[in-house]
């Protein structure tokens, strides 16, 4: 078992892996940087002087006292719904997935087609260049 556990991990498919997580927390961290040090304090500044993190409801802890700051409710032991919080993490999520959109694209775009291959016309699926008919949609091609 363990010479099996020792070839799993030896191949190259962990490795890129391992290699792929680390990059993505170090580049979430990035954009989380980005979304709360930089883009955040404009649009709250367009919005009216808003900072989303400290946005929040006080769920309990009497209506008489009301916490100006998330850290303020927090230290005080109030349990709050973080509404802001949630919307910089959503901003997070939003543009971490486009730039892994735009960076698919461009590897995509980079690729060739095996030797041997086309694209169907149609549907844009691989096919061997000697097809007459596509696999996938079943469109007649036009013979070389």
């Amino acid at each position: 078992m363990f010479k099996e556990f020792k070839d799993f991990i030896a191949k190259g498919s962990v490795f890129d892996l391992a290699v792929g997580i680390v990059l993505g927390l170090a580049f979430g961290t990035v954009i989380n940087s980005f979304v709360n040090d930089i883009l955040m304090p404009p649009i709250g500044l367009l919005l009216g002087k808003v900072d989303f993190s400290n946005l929040f409801i006080q769920l309990s802890g009497g209506d008489s006292v009301r916490y100006q700051t998330l850290a303020g409710a927090k230290a005080a032991g109030v349990p709050t719904l973080n509404y802001g919080q949630f919307i910089n993490t959503l901003i997070n999520f939003l543009i971490v997935a486009f730039a892994v959109f735009l960076m698919v694209k461009q590897v995509n775009r980079f690729r060739t087609l095996p030797p041997g291959t086309k694209d169907c016309p149609y549907c844009y699926s691989k096919i061997p260049e000697a097809a007459s008919r596509c696999p996938d949609c079943t469109s007649e091609l036009a013979r070389p």
